[in-house]
């Protein structure tokens, strides 16, 4: 744990907030609301379990014991200004995770994750404003770098959005500047690259490729590549994306806030080298898979390479990455082949 983070965690402990958590049973979400009651918090969670699950906070509860009862559910959707003025009020800090994630969802269906994404988005910040909350932290993506071929992502360089889902990522940080600038209504955007880990969603046509890889290799079933395999990316571990929410939304330095941060490890990992780490995490929890993966077309709206530069949220909010994507593949594995079993 760096410094800047265990003083954080101390000053929490000792003087716990309320936080709101929208998409509080998803992936993320249910990882914010585990270690926030971990450190004594008040947690709200808002979520219409469009893509969110009851088992992720079932799990949550079992692993933290008595401090459920700090926590709190509204069922709710962001696209109903009601249900999210009811879950911003009396709230410190807001970790915005609700969204329709998946660019070939959008792909699909652009009107419902334009309605989810940016709809949605613009009534938690309208809420958010109106209860005078400290902070307001929001799940950005890297989809937003679009076609700029530089590597690695700077967050000042950005080229044009390659799908709907990339559109209204954009979008979300366009309004977040236009409420600093018109309300002095402050926000810190976290531009996620390829998080996992466990309480990932390994099933469904729009499973991330780390559990649904997993859960394919554990079941003795085809692993599927998008392209040739030399397609890259700079997968990042679910801590890592804990770690800097928890920053973001109590960093004090005027200069670190109203800002966009990359948030990943700043390395890229191919999904051939993936396919290897995950066989080999795999074969140590005694299950081995001998197959190899079949090639398929490559996926539309899809970049061909994504890596970080994290120096900014490193320079800025003291954020520095807990695992790599090889430790975070061995800590996330047990949970993988229990959630399967």
């Amino acid at each position: 744990m760096s410094a800047k983070l265990s003083k954080v965690v101390e000053q929490l402990r000792q003087e716990p907030k309320q936080w709101l958590v929208t998409g509080a049973a998803g992936f993320i979400g249910s990882n914010l609301v585990e270690t926030l009651l971990g450190l004594g918090q008040t947690v709200v969670g808002l979520d219409n379990f469009a893509t969110g699950h009851q088992r992720n906070l079932d799990e949550v509860r079992d692993l933290v014991g008595d401090a459920w009862s700090a926590f709190t559910l509204i069922r709710g959707d962001i696209r109903n200004l009601d249900d999210c003025r009811k879950a911003t009020a009396g709230v410190d800090y807001v970790l915005h995770q609700a969204a329709l994630g998946s660019v070939p969802r959008s792909i699909n269906d652009p009107i419902t994750t334009n309605e989810t994404n940016i709809g949605g988005f613009l009534n938690m910040l309208v809420a958010a404003r109106d209860a005078q909350v400290k902070s307001f932290t929001y799940a950005a993506s890297s989809s937003t770098y679009g076609d700029h071929p530089a590597l690695p992502k700077i967050e000042d360089l950005i080229g044009s959005p390659l799908s709907p889902y990339a559109v209204t990522k954009y979008v979300n940080e366009l309004y977040a500047d236009v409420f600093a600038r018109t309300y002095g209504f402050e926000t810190v955007g976290l531009r996620y690259f390829n998080v996992f880990g466990r309480r990932q969603d390994p099933d469904g046509a729009y499973a991330a490729v780390v559990p649904k890889w997993t859960a394919a290799m554990i079941d003795g079933n085809d692993v599927v590549v998008n392209g040739d395999g030399e397609t890259s990316r700079d997968f990042c571990y679910i801590d890592n994306a804990v770690q800097a929410n928890i920053l973001a939304a109590t960093a004090s330095d005027t200069d670190a806030r109203n800002q966009v941060y990359n948030v990943a490890v700043g390395g890229r990992t191919t999904l051939n080298s993936l396919f290897e780490l995950v066989r080999s995490a795999l074969a140590d929890s005694d299950v081995s898979y001998k197959k190899m993966p079949i090639y398929k077309d490559f996926r539309a709206g899809d970049v061909r390479h994504s890596q970080a530069d994290i120096s900014k949220a490193a320079r800025l909010l003291g954020y520095e990455p807990l695992y790599t994507v090889e430790q975070g593949i061995k800590e996330a594995m047990p949970w993988y082949v229990s959630s399967q079993s």
